[in-house]
């Protein structure tokens, strides 16, 4: 039977709740990055009316 100790378990919910909390850094600079890339090649008008049109299609 093998042991495992208090410590490796802590570090291993420690790798894993930084994973965690690195992929969603990760996707939020990316959703954050698109934002800006699409309003940079649409202009703020367009940018501004497609998020209302979407925010008002969920409603």
């Amino acid at each position: 039977m093998s042991h495992v100790s208090r410590s490796d378990v802590t570090s291993r919910a420690l790798v894993v709740q930084r994973t965690i909390v690195a992929v969603a850094l990760g996707c939020a600079v990316l959703l954050v990055g698109l934002a800006v890339a699409l309003w940079a090649h649409y202009g703020t008008a367009v940018f501004f009316e497609a998020i209302s049109a979407g925010i008002a299609g969920c409603f």
